[in-house]
């Protein structure tokens, strides 16, 4: 890895979410030590566990996790084309 932006965007995400949502990651998809991930990301051990356990629970409802936003386009019916009656 040669330490450029794009490299360090995903080794040292500076926003919020990035940070919880790589964190995540590296437990569940890694199978990285929780608190070598805490560490590294700069999470308190008991904080990543519990962060950790509520994405399990919200996972397992089928819901979305906080770092993935719902937007209006989420919401719409897949786009229909049009036949000539409809013009």
């Amino acid at each position: 890895m040669d330490g450029s932006h794009t490299t360090r965007f995903f080794l040292e995400p500076e926003q919020a979410f990035h940070r919880q949502y790589e964190a995540l990651r590296a437990i569940f998809v890694d199978t990285a030590p929780l608190d070598e991930v805490a560490a590294r990301f700069g999470f308190k051990a008991s904080t990543l566990r519990s962060m950790a356990s509520r994405f399990r629970v919200t996972c397992g409802r089928g819901g979305t996790a906080p770092f993935f936003a719902r937007t209006d386009g989420d919401d719409l019916p897949a786009q229909r084309t049009h036949t000539p009656t409809d013009l």
